[in-house]
């Protein structure tokens, strides 16, 4: 799943965990890292999230979403969804989260933090590792 995005305003369709009752969102990119991006709260600019393009860092990343999370977000086609990780910066090692991507219809900004229940995603994946 990978996308180029029409809009950077992101509207989730229920708050992502522990940010209830934020729903929207704008995603912008970090100068100078392509695909690496801020996630910002329209309503509370100080709260804000830094997520990765999964298709550019993690290619062999494929996580399978329901036909019930695609019929939320309007997803017709898998080239429709832009797949984001939130990443976790530690002391020493940056982790991201593949277990919940943010899954995003490209077309509409309609998104979901989804939670792959059956897959064997780890919660916090080693960065540095994952893209070697």
């Amino acid at each position: 799943m990978s996308s180029t995005l029409t809009s950077p305003t992101l509207s989730f369709v229920s708050p992502p965990p522990g940010l209830a009752p934020l729903t929207d969102f704008v995603l912008d990119e970090i100068d100078g890292a392509a695909g690496l991006y801020s996630l910002q709260a329209s309503a509370q600019p100080t709260t804000r999230l830094f997520v990765l393009d999964a298709a550019i860092f993690l290619p062999s990343y494929t996580p399978a979403i329901s036909n019930e999370q695609s019929m939320a977000l309007s997803l017709t086609t898998p080239d429709d969804a832009l797949v984001l990780v939130v990443i976790n910066p530690g002391e020493s090692t940056t982790t991201v989260n593949l277990m919940a991507p943010i899954v995003v219809n490209a077309h509409t900004g309609a998104c979901a933090q989804v939670i792959l229940d059956d897959q064997d995603w780890p919660l916090h994946a080693e960065l540095g590792a994952l893209a070697a």
